[in-house]
């Protein structure tokens, strides 16, 4: 549904009205300045938590006081097979077959462990291509395995840029990079979203090149996952991964998923660094050598379940699997929307920001990132002093993100209300 625009307060609670999701806004806790609630805007860093984690952390704890180490075997949800909870609602939001996902580790864990299986450098295919300006734990991830291959990064690591005056880049650009790099290409390594720009890419039109010059295809979805809805089996890239303490609201330093596609999943001998967990099952307490991996993605597990920080996810997923990715992101475009409408009226001709994400709706998800003049981080200082928790990255950028789970569209009218205050106080009305 298009929508007129108004930057009213009337208008923003009547969309809060009509929204469908409103409720869920309920199940989250927000942060309090002087006893007033934070307007929150900063679930692309860490998301809110949500009122069901205390009882689900609680649980857990009383499974360990009555039963130890039968813990494992015993209660509602015995921990021997707990990351299977999470499967179901992981591969749903990614689009992917269950046996395609895991939750395990941490982020940047698993993208090396994937790394160590996908990017199998030769004497003459050796090179990986990248966006430019990648959050810098895939610049650092991609650097230490070119090395550890004995190639040097100068070389090895072709980092497609926005072309001159620009911050975004072109799908046409990446693709040709692709082409270009034809048979000397080893993997081709992008992010869903960019962090800096909020820039959605091409999963599909990346991989299909990828592969089509040869080339293994892989994707950091940290600021994808629950911000976009994916279709990973079907767009065929050949492994994931993604954190869940942003989109997915699991806590700080909460695990992460990852996705192998299913023409991975029977081929042991894939080279993988392997653990207990990620053996046959059905073996695993035999204790003998000789490793087995587990069908699809569950062979790339090293060791049991955390299993703290995998009820404290749970927890979130349970509220994402009931809200429903695809209802997400239509509220979404139009909460993104509405907030563009209003940045877009308050800076009107004076040029006191711009916003660099893409204007398609289609190529970005619910982030915006404004570029700022000089006076940007003052901006940024007031909106923190008054209560809008956003983001701040250098140079001169804040990242707002309306996160459609628990972000109301009054919750926008009243950023753009503390915007406008401050350009009207330092004269930039």
């Amino acid at each position: 549904m298009a929508y007129i625009y108004k930057n009213t307060l009337a208008f923003a609670q009547s969309l809060d009205e009509q929204d469908q999701l409103r409720r869920f806004r309920q199940q989250f806790i927000f942060p309090s300045q002087k006893g007033v609630e934070s307007l929150y805007f900063c679930g692309n860093s860490l998301g809110l938590q949500p009122k069901t984690v205390r009882d689900a952390l609680l649980s857990e704890l009383d499974q360990w006081a009555d039963h130890a180490v039968e813990g494992h075997f015993k209660g509602d949800k015995p921990w021997m097979h707990y990351h299977k909870l999470l499967t179901a609602p992981s591969a749903t939001l990614v689009g992917a077959l269950p046996h395609e996902v895991v939750v395990m580790n941490t982020l940047t864990t698993n993208l090396h462990l994937l790394m160590v299986s996908f990017y199998r450098p030769t004497t003459s295919r050796f090179k990986i291509i990248m966006e430019a300006g990648a959050f810098p734990s895939d610049q650092y991830a991609m650097e230490s395995q070119v090395h550890l291959h004995g190639f040097d990064p100068a070389e090895a690591i072709i980092e497609v840029a926005p072309r001159a005056g620009t911050e975004l880049l072109n799908t046409a650009d990446i693709l040709e990079a692709i082409e270009q790099a034809g048979d000397a290409l080893a993997l081709v390594m992008f992010s869903g979203v960019n962090y800096y720009t909020g820039q959605l890419f091409d999963i599909e039109a990346i991989t299909a090149k990828a592969h089509q010059v040869g080339a293994k295809a892989g994707f950091d979805l940290a600021h994808t996952t629950g911000n976009i809805p994916l279709h990973l089996h079907q767009w065929g890239p050949d492994f994931a991964v993604w954190c869940s303490y942003k989109y997915l609201n699991a806590g700080p330093g909460g695990p992460s998923g990852l996705f192998v596609h299913e023409r991975h999943a029977d081929n042991p001998s894939l080279p993988r660094f392997a653990g207990w967990w990620g053996h046959d099952e059905s073996e695993r307490f035999k204790m003998s050598k000789g490793f087995k991996p587990m069908y699809g993605a569950e062979g790339w597990q090293l060791s049991n379940a955390q299993i703290f920080s995998f009820a404290a996810h749970l927890a979130g997923l349970k509220i994402m699997d009931e809200a429903g990715i695809e209802n997400l992101r239509q509220k979404s475009l139009v909460l993104t929307g509405y907030l563009e409408h209003i940045l877009d009226e308050l800076n009107g001709e004076a040029e006191h920001f711009r916003i660099i994400t893409p204007r398609d709706s289609a190529a970005r998800g619910c982030q915006l990132s404004v570029l700022t003049n000089n006076g940007g981080r003052a901006l940024f200082q007031f909106l923190t002093d008054n209560g809008a928790i956003v983001d701040w990255r250098e140079p001169n950028v804040i990242r707002i993100a309306p996160v459609p789970i628990y972000n109301s569209f009054e919750d926008i009218w009243k950023l753009g209300a503390l915007i406008s205050q401050y350009l009207q106080a330092n004269h930039q009305s």
